[in-house]
């Protein structure tokens, strides 16, 4: 009678004691040889890479030494988040900077999101001249470098709008809209500036736990119209949610937030919040840009989903934006979500192109006017390189955190 046993093993029996040409010939312990003399050869490498910088730069008279970033910064910056005056460290300076950058490239990805979105459902639409004009749009954003769109953008809104002195005397040619409360000018568009008031904090801590009660409520309705098939009204008791929580506690506190509202005095207007225009102009131009590649993915994904799963809801009756919103996008969001990581990590990357417009962003504080003052190229070109890494790697952890959440999971 024919038996059966496992087979030998490669390299010879488990019992073999060890010995160092196994690193190299026993299948076992060869790939693990490879990759640590790699490894010793990477750190080589870059360790050569390092001791021929600081010899160079010694040879030049320098050496590599953060102390400038202590020293006066001697220049201003127009849109802040913190206080900044030209007195402040070049440290505080390039935090300045920072902010910036992570203000237009969350701006940014919201607003990309949204136009890429709307842009790549519509473009799948039934209708005609729908479809064309979506598609026109993708076109003509995805084939123009961004820096043009922002450099035309920052044009229209320096030549269009008016200066804030049109809107001065009895015969202004320009006048602000939604009740006086904002102004469109060449300078940047002036908004209401909030007044916290004592009791203000309950309102916004109320307004915070009603925005998660919405994602938890959200969570909930899901859960029980995949268990019972009760399907409960989403959008109005979010939109209740969202406001009536946060209307009562703002009334019961005897309305603590007020509004300062921006007036016309002198040669400009005073109070309220100044959007300047060029951060105006990169926040949409950056949107508009990677909002077209995000249409794509989103088109991508929505027709990975088979037809048949479609058909089959509307042949239960279910409105086309059920469809939408429960059978297609939830699917499609695995082969969406990967490529619109990508997209978010080049909209913030291509942020540095601000100094085109004079917006001082991260690259334009420390790899700019810091650079020049101080002359140390090497240490703000360090600096810079380890900030956009590290917001490149917390962008790629958040999304890859979602991507794990919404990716399909077997039963």
């Amino acid at each position: 009678m024919t038996t059966f046993s496992d087979p030998p093993p490669a390299s010879g029996p488990p019992n073999q004691p060890f010995n160092l040409g196994m690193l190299i010939n026993d299948t076992r312990y060869r790939g693990y040889t490879f990759q640590f003399i790699a490894l010793i050869a990477l750190i080589f490498f870059f360790g050569w890479l390092v001791s021929n910088a600081i010899y160079n730069l010694a040879a030049l008279g320098q050496d590599i030494n953060f102390s400038f970033l202590g020293q006066p910064a001697s220049y201003e910056i127009d849109q802040t988040l913190i206080p900044y005056t030209s007195t402040d460290t070049h440290m505080r300076a390039a935090f300045v900077g920072l902010l910036n950058t992570l203000l237009v490239a969350f701006l940014g990805c919201i607003t990309a999101t949204i136009f890429g979105v709307l842009a790549g459902v519509l473009r799948l639409s039934k209708n005609w001249l729908v479809a064309k004009v979506m598609s026109v749009y993708v076109e003509i954003f995805r084939n123009i470098p961004v820096l043009i769109w922002i450099v035309i953008i920052s044009a229209v809104m320096s030549q269009a709008l008016p200066q804030p002195r049109a809107f001065r005397g009895e015969d202004a040619t320009a006048t602000m809209v939604l009740w006086d409360s904002v102004a469109f000018t060449n300078r940047g568009v002036y908004i209401p500036a909030p007044v916290w008031n004592p009791g203000s904090g309950i309102v916004v801590a109320v307004f915070l736990l009603s925005i998660i009660g919405i994602f938890v409520f959200r969570r909930y309705a899901k859960n029980l119209l995949f268990n019972t098939g009760k399907l409960l009204p989403v959008g109005r008791i979010s939109l209740a949610i969202f406001f009536v929580p946060t209307l009562l506690a703002f009334f019961v506190m005897g309305r603590p937030i007020g509004l300062d509202y921006p007036e016309l005095g002198g040669f400009n207007f005073r109070g309220g919040i100044n959007i300047r225009g060029t951060l105006i102009a990169l926040w949409f131009a950056l949107a508009l840009y990677t909002g077209a590649f995000i249409a794509e993915n989103v088109r991508a994904g929505i027709l990975a989903v088979s037809k048949g799963q479609t058909e089959a809801a509307a042949a239960l009756g279910m409105r086309p934006n059920r469809i939408m919103s429960l059978i297609i996008l939830p699917q499609a969001l695995r082969v969406i979500i990967p490529p619109v990581i990508s997209q978010y990590l080049n909209l913030t990357k291509n942020s540095s192109l601000a100094a085109a417009i004079g917006y001082m962003d991260l690259t334009g504080t420390l790899g700019g006017v810091t650079l020049n003052q101080t002359g140390r190229s090497f240490e703000c070109v360090l600096l810079l390189m380890l900030f956009y890494l590290l917001i490149s790697l917390s962008i790629s952890a958040l999304m890859n955190l979602y991507n794990n959440a919404v990716k399909l999971k077997e039963r």
